[in-house]
């Protein structure tokens, strides 16, 4: 079966995209590895309608509302090859199914590579966060965090204040130069250059033990995760990615169109910043801009 579009990730940009495909009623399938970015958070935050709700309640939701067309193929499955042929595209699974499609929507998220501090990835989603719009209002005004990781630490730091008291730990990661040292002095963040040895969870929200043997109590962390597309299947297919201060991400269009005609790309694997209202954004334009171009470049 030859399909309209073949849609790689299950999750809230994927889903977004094969609905409005589906809504056209064109053939779509879906292929999902099942491994949302945001799996280790309990709440979802600023998405409409669904405001506190576990991350995987809404889109277990968004999958059942989708499975409800008819032209829709879901497989449970992770890509391990794809090519460009001469009107369509084709994919192999790693069960070694092989599908065709007239289309592909890149949809496969990121990874998230964390600094290298005792503890992290233990709280992360759980106390350890990148976005202050999406965990800070949940802090309830306490002291927070930033970990610095590169230079985008200075961007989060003048933003928390307004979510709470603010310590920018530099870690050997930033040093803030005489402007932005004003910048967040100025904005009543606190810039400690020790390095921070372990994180760890304790009554307050988490511990941070610096390497001289202090530690800090927090209501939460702040930090900037180094990013890049999950799989590779971006570069199988050839097309063109770019850097921004907190990773790679795949270029597109106003559409979502990538540098391969008939590959598009959205969600987190498609712009340098990451949350659930801006992945289903991101959807709703990469299915309705495939969807016409079937219409106008059948070929």
């Amino acid at each position: 079966m030859l399909f309209d579009a073949m849609v790689v990730g299950g999750s809230y940009a994927g889903i977004s995209a094969a609905l409005f495909l589906a809504r056209a009623r064109r053939q779509v399938l879906v292929i999902d590895a099942g491994v949302r970015r945001n799996r280790f958070a309990s709440h979802a935050h600023g998405l409409l309608g669904h405001d506190g709700r576990p991350p995987g309640d809404i889109a277990a939701s968004g999958r059942a509302d989708l499975m409800a067309y008819p032209t829709v193929t879901w497989v449970d499955g992770k890509v391990a090859k794809a090519h460009v042929l001469d009107d369509a595209f084709e994919v192999q699974l790693e069960s070694g199914a092989l599908y065709t499609g007239r289309r592909v929507v890149l949809a496969g998220g990121v990874t998230d590579t964390l600094p290298a501090v005792e503890g992290i990835e233990a709280l992360w989603g759980q106390g350890v966060y990148h976005c202050p719009y999406c965990h800070g209002y949940e802090l309830e005004g306490g002291d927070v965090a930033v970990l610095a990781a590169g230079p985008a630490a200075f961007h989060v730091a003048m933003m928390l204040p307004d979510w709470g008291r603010t310590t920018l730990y530099t870690n050997g990661m930033f040093q803030p130069d005489a402007e932005h040292t004003a910048q967040l002095t100025a904005r009543g963040v606190r810039i400690d250059s020790r390095d921070v040895r372990s994180l760890s969870r304790d009554d307050k929200g988490v511990r941070i033990t610096l390497a001289s043997g202090e530690s800090q109590s927090v209501a939460g962390v702040f930090t900037q995760p180094a990013t890049a597309p999950a799989g590779d299947l971006v570069t199988q297919l050839g097309c063109a990615l770019e850097d921004s201060p907190i990773g790679r991400f795949v270029t597109t269009g106003p559409t979502k169109e990538t540098t391969v005609p008939g590959v598009f790309a959205c969600g987190d694997i498609a712009r340098a910043a990451g949350s659930v209202p801006l992945a289903i954004g991101d959807g709703v334009m990469a299915g309705t801009a495939t969807h016409q171009s079937i219409v106008f470049r059948p070929h």
